[in-house]
């Protein structure tokens, strides 16, 4: 997979860290630089770790599945975008604001928006991509990302988190529908 695929996958996987970090920062008054180095690390460190988690998974399954690989890494890659797409546009509430800075939270939080990052994890094996230096792009972006939510969760509020949620799960659904017409038009 080319780099700026990665990066753009990276991007689209960060938007969850992104939004909640802007949701969660906005009970505080300020958040202190370590403070906000803690929530990025947690959540770069967890969307570094699951890809390669999931890479793991799928390397054991690829010789299964490689006639259809293709398909699995779009159809994976769409549903995810969609969900994020549809989580953004949910008005039920669910998404209140928590205390980020509780470490059980934070760990929760964390973990629940790297599950994503699990998945492409498990696509790229089935595509044949080395792992390292995706997840290594993906924790990087999404620790960078977060400094920058919980920067503007404190100066705007969840209306721009939103916004870039549904920008995330449309850049992923993008590369799905990359991945499948390069294999159905330009491999075979």
């Amino acid at each position: 997979m080319d780099l700026v695929s990665v990066i753009l996958i990276a991007v689209g996987l960060s938007m969850d860290a992104f939004a909640v970090a802007i949701s969660g920062s906005l009970i505080y008054g300020r958040i202190q630089p370590s403070q906000a180095l803690k929530i990025g690390a947690a959540f770069g460190g967890f969307q570094a770790l699951m890809p390669i988690l999931g890479w793991l998974a799928g390397v054991q399954l690829r010789d299964l599945i490689s006639s259809i690989d293709h398909w699995i890494a779009f159809l994976l890659l769409t549903t995810i975008g969609a969900r994020m797409i549809g989580q953004a546009l949910d008005n039920s509430g669910k998404n209140k604001t928590m205390d980020i800075l509780n470490p059980r939270i934070l760990l929760a939080l964390a973990v629940a928006t790297s599950i994503d990052a699990l998945v492409v994890g498990l696509s790229f094996a089935f595509l044949n991509t080395p792992i390292v230096t995706p997840a290594l792009i993906i924790g990087s972006i999404t620790f960078a990302l977060t400094l920058v939510g919980v920067d503007l969760g404190q100066k705007f509020g969840l209306y721009l988190g939103k916004k870039m949620e549904i920008l995330g799960g449309a850049v992923l659904i993008a590369i799905g529908a990359k991945i499948l017409i390069q294999h159905l038009f330009f491999n075979g």
